[in-house]
């Protein structure tokens, strides 16, 4: 370890504790920035004194001046020690994530930039201006901003079925060659910008940012989160039309068959769904809304026993099967959560009246009853449908 002097560009010269153990120039503490020599002075006897009792005190007091020899090699010993304890420390996560990027099998593709932004985005996930400072200040490599953005480019049109192909193998190596499960899902990713092409549309956006354009995201991964395929729509396009295209367009490429489950939440439960997949021949669990089913399955479902750990089977007229469990802890946060908005809306609506900002139908504005085009109340029934 040694205190080395860097010049600013505002004139004004940083004084750090660096390493160069490893061969590669490691910053280890700041100690300070000095203007005048004097001050630059201060700060380096500052960062000596660092360097002698960092981890603890490393200097050792000796009788006599025939000593002096063992001193020097003790203190020469223990700097020694302790800046490969620290070049350890600060690579060992790009050690490792090296290590497994390189089992996977990622390492066919040749491109360094390809490595440097996985092990980036695995350390520290920033922006990709953060992101070439990251790679600058921890691992010395020296990638430019204009690099990157031309490289994910090149990521896109040349090498992205090359890194799909590298995952899917990895991935079914893990479970003895066959996924078994597929789980499916679906968001929007919004831009700071209203303004529109093909790709980016205006639509239903999960994170509220309706009149800012956006595309849908749909995402195919494996038992464990392990991800196998992904495409962009249309910011426009309905999320219930985005399943069928990706799972068959997946299972053509990787020549899969049906020995596999597609798994789906709710909002990619419907009639036209359900009916794509039986008739491609895939086995599927699809989550289902109590509220949507029909007025013959919700009595049935009203009428099962509601007990931690029952499952209740009821059977479609077309065949397929409904599966319906109780949680105590779900039902107690539903009514809390039903309480606490109700609460709100007495509160927020105790004069009746209606703003613009007000007429929808999200969250618990469901309860509301409006009559005479600006008058408002609680529907009670509602309420109490909502809490069976």
């Amino acid at each position: 370890m040694f205190v080395r002097r860097k010049k600013n560009r505002s004139g004004s010269t940083s004084v750090v504790v660096a390493d160069k153990s490893s061969s590669r120039f490691t910053e280890l503490h700041v100690i300070g920035v000095g203007t005048t020599e004097d001050e630059i002075s201060q700060l380096v006897n500052e960062g000596k004194n660092w360097i002698a009792h960092y981890g603890g005190q490393q200097t050792i007091s000796f009788p006599d001046d025939e000593c002096e020899k063992l001193r020097r090699e003790e203190n020469s010993m223990t700097e020694y020690i302790v800046s490969n304890i620290i070049s350890t420390s600060l690579n060992s996560p790009q050690r490792i994530i090296n290590k497994v990027y390189d089992k996977i099998g990622f390492n066919i593709i040749q491109d360094e930039e390809l490595r440097h932004l996985v092990v980036s985005r695995i350390c520290s996930p920033m922006s990709k201006k953060a992101t070439v400072d990251y790679l600058r200040r921890h691992f010395k490599e020296e990638v430019s901003l204009q690099k990157i953005y031309r490289y994910l480019d090149k990521l896109y049109n040349t090498q992205q079925e090359l890194v799909q192909e590298i995952s899917v193998k990895h991935t079914k190596g893990l479970f003895g060659g066959n996924l078994g499960i597929l789980f499916y899902d679906v968001t929007t990713l919004y831009f700071e910008t209203t303004n529109k092409d093909k790709l980016r549309e205006s639509g239903f956006s999960k994170d509220g940012k309706n009149a800012n354009s956006q595309v849908v995201l749909g995402l195919l991964v494996s038992r464990g989160g392990y991800p196998l395929s992904y495409s962009l729509f249309n910011g426009s396009q309905y999320e219930g039309y985005t399943m069928l295209p990706i799972v068959d367009d997946f299972v053509q490429r990787f020549n899969l068959g049906n020995d596999f489950v597609v798994i789906a939440d709710s909002g990619l439960m419907s009639a036209k769904n359900v009916k794509l997949l039986r008739d491609g021949g895939y086995k599927y669990i699809i989550g289902a809304r109590i509220k949507k089913e029909s007025g013959r399955i919700m009595e049935k479902i009203i009428a099962t026993e509601r007990r931690c750990g029952v499952f209740n089977d009821i059977k479609y007229p077309d065949g397929d099967r409904l599966i319906v469990g109780y949680s105590d802890e779900r039902a107690k946060k539903n009514a809390f959560d039903r309480e606490q908005g109700v609460e709100r809306l007495r509160k927020r609506f105790s004069k009746g009246t209606l703003t613009k900002a007000d007429i929808n139908k999200r969250g618990y504005n469901k309860f509301l009853s409006v009559s005479s085009g600006i008058t408002v109340s609680i529907d009670e029934e509602k309420i109490k449908e909502d809490a069976i």
